[in-house]
């Protein structure tokens, strides 16, 4: 079984930067991608970005590309996701996710972090 627990989030103002960590433990090699998703109030879980252990291979939702960077250390287990240029409709509970495929759905994805809190202030 693997364990997530992100770590990171705050508030920011429009155009800062945070930092998200996600630290996975247990069975992680039997997960190959390390997913980031973010949920706002009211509105339906997205896909933010994802990046798979072995390789490295990255890919952005649309919404985040050229702003978002994800990266992993595999000696410590832990995926980052680095958001810069920050907007209001960044705000969101970020949670990472891991699965065996690449993958954009959120229903391929599990186990899943507790999820932390991003609020961008305008």
């Amino acid at each position: 079984q693997v364990q997530l627990v992100e770590s990171g989030g705050g508030l920011v103002q429009a155009g800062g930067s945070l930092r998200l960590s996600c630290a996975a433990s247990g069975r992680t090699f039997s997960r190959n991608v390390m997913g980031w998703f973010r949920q706002a109030l009211g509105k339906e879980r997205e896909f933010v970005s994802r990046i798979t252990w072995s390789g490295g291979y990255t890919y952005y939702a649309d919404s985040v590309k050229g702003r978002f960077t994800i990266s992993r250390d595999n000696a410590k287990n832990t995926v980052y996701l680095q958001m810069n240029s920050l907007r209001p409709e960044d705000t969101a509970v970020y949670y990472c996710a891991a699965a065996s495929s690449p993958s954009t759905r959120g229903s391929d994805y599990g186990p899943w972090g507790q999820g932390t809190q991003v609020t961008v202030s305008s």
